[in-house]
C-alpha cells in the first residue's frame, strides 16, 4: 500500500468517507475558477474533527493548510501537497440577546442577513464580503468603513497542537486587513460578535444601500479573487492603477477590470501564471509611474506545475 493510500485510511477513521477526496480539483472551489489539485480534500462537520485532522497531521508529518471559500485567494497550477481543510459544513448561526455566534464555515454575508432579521445592527458593511466568518477573522475583512475588529468579541480556534482555545479579540492583533492568526497558525471555527438592536428598516436601508454600491462597481460578471491589492497609505489601489492607464490590460486570459481597476478578472480560461504576471506588471507600473508599492491583498499559495 502506498503512503498516500495510508494517509486516506487514516483520514478514513477520523471523518466520513464523503468528506475525505483525494486529488481534488481546487479550482472547483474557488472565486477565480484556477488552481491545481489538493492531495486531500477535507471537509469536517465537527471542531473535533477539526483537531483530529490536525493532530494527525502534526504526528505524520503532513502539511496542511486551511482553505475558506476561496473568495480572497489564488492557488498556482501545481496545487497544495498534503492536506486541505474546508469548513463549509460549519455554518451555525445563533443569537443570543445582542449576541451573534457564527461557525467560521458561515458565509460572513449570511451573518450580516441574518443580524437584520433579528433587528442587530453591527455587521451591515459585511453585506457584500463574500468570504467566510473565518476569512474574515483571518484578514479582518472590511468595507465602506467597517471591519470586523469593530464588532468581535472573542473566538474559538484550533490551535497548531490540535486543542481547542479561546481568543479575545484584543489577542488577535486585527489591524487593516490582517491579524495574528496566520502566524499563530490557528483555525478559527466560531466567532462571536457583538451587536446592538436596532429597527430592522434602518439597517435594511444601509445594506441595501452598500449593496447597490458593490453590485455597481465591482465586476460579479466574471470569476475574480476580488480586490487584488490593500489600500496604500495615503493612496487608492484602484485610482493609482487607473491613472496608470492599466484598466483593460491582460496577460493570457486574465485581466484588468474595466469597471474597476483594483480587480483583475478570469476574462478567458486564464491561468494561475497569468494571474500573477499580471499583478506584478500592475505593481511594476504603479511603482515606476507613482513611485507606490502596492501591496497584495489576495493570498498567493501551492505549488508550481511540473515543467
Amino acid at each position: 500500500m502506498d503512503n498516500k493510500r495510508k494517509i486516506y485510511n487514516k483520514l478514513l477513521d477520523l471523518v466520513k468517507e464523503e468528506n475525505v477526496k483525494m486529488d481534488e480539483p481546487l479550482k472547483d472551489h474557488l472565486y477565480t475558477k484556477l488552481g491545481g489539485r489538493a492531495d486531500f480534500f477535507i471537509t469536517p462537520t465537527s471542531f473535533q474533527e477539526v483537531q483530529n485532522v490536525v493532530k494527525l497531521s502534526n504526528e505524520d508529518n503532513i502539511p496542511f493548510t486551511l482553505l475558506g471559500n476561496g473568495s480572497n485567494l489564488i492557488i498556482k497550477d501545481g496545487g497544495i501537497r498534503g492536506i486541505v481543510i474546508n469548513l463549509k459544513h460549519l455554518d451555525d448561526i445563533s443569537t443570543d440577546g445582542n449576541t451573534l455566534v457564527a461557525q467560521s464555515g458561515a458565509r460572513i454575508i449570511d451573518a450580516s442577513r441574518y443580524a437584520l432579521k433579528k433587528h442587530l445592527s453591527g455587521l451591515e458593511f459585511a453585506c457584500g464580503i463574500p468570504g467566510t466568518v473565518g476569512g474574515a477573522l483571518y484578514m479582518n475583512a472590511g468595507a465602506y468603513g467597517g471591519e470586523i475588529k469593530d464588532v468581535l468579541d472573542y473566538a474559538y480556534v484550533v490551535d497548531r497542537e490540535g486543542n481547542l482555545v479561546k481568543r479575545l479579540a484584543s489577542e488577535l492583533d486585527l489591524d487593516y486587513r490582517t491579524s495574528n492568526i496566520p502566524d499563530n497558525g490557528d483555525i478559527v471555527v466560531e466567532a462571536t460578535f457583538n451587536l446592538k438592536p436596532a429597527k430592522y428598516e434602518e439597517i435594511k436601508e444601509v445594506m441595501d444601500d452598500l449593496t447597490y454600491k458593490r453590485e455597481s462597481k465591482q465586476p460579479l460578471e466574471y470569476p475574480s479573487c476580488g480586490s487584488v491589492f490593500k489600500r496604500p497609505p495615503g493612496y487608492f489601489a484602484g485610482k493609482l492603477i487607473q491613472d496608470s492607464d492599466l484598466q483593460g490590460t491582460n496577460i493570457g486570459g486574465a485581466e484588468v477590470s474595466k469597471k474597476h481597476a483594483g480587480f483583475i478578472i478570469n476574462k478567458d480560461n486564464a491561468t494561475t501564471s497569468d494571474y500573477i504576471s499580471l499583478i506584478e506588471h500592475v505593481q511594476k507600473t504603479v511603482k515606476e509611474k507613482f513611485g507606490v508599492d502596492l501591496e497584495r491583498e489576495v493570498r498567493i499559495i501551492g505549488e508550481d506545475p511540473e515543467q
